[in-house]
């Protein structure tokens, strides 16, 4: 791939990372306003939030960043095993450096904000949707 067209990936990955953020953003909002009625606790909310834009972030990266052309039976549960594996860096990370070393909570956050990123990128485009 041309550095152009490495460029134009990583900007397409960017724009469906930062959609699928304000997916997750504004469903956990709209779906904890209701939360007093419905009886769903905080982190019932944001996990299906947090499902939806996995969906979203799923579709468009299959069909926009890396214009893949592989079934969903092989994409789609290695795109959940990432997505799972992201989440687990979310929280394992934040936990671990904070309450096991005393590191201020800023610290891991960003490292998480660095590291899920990158780590999705390269694994999507050599392990998700790599061309067969």
């Amino acid at each position: 791939m041309s550095a152009t067209g490495s460029y134009r990936r990583l900007s397409r990955f960017a724009l469906i990372g930062i959609a699928s953020t304000l997916i997750y953003a504004v469903c956990a909002f709209l779906l904890s306003r209701g939360q007093a009625t419905a009886g769903l606790p905080a982190a019932l909310t944001s996990f299906a939030a947090y499902a939806i834009a996995a969906l979203f972030s799923y579709t468009g990266h299959k069909y926009f960043t890396f214009i893949s052309g592989g079934s969903h039976a092989m994409e789609l549960p290695r795109f959940l095993l990432l997505t799972a594996s992201g989440l687990a860096i979310a929280v394992a990370l934040p936990g671990f450096l904070t309450q096991m070393l005393g590191v201020p909570a800023s610290v891991p956050i960003l490292l998480t904000c660095i590291a899920v990123p990158v780590i999705n990128y390269v694994v999507l485009g050599r392990w998700v949707f790599r061309g067969l």
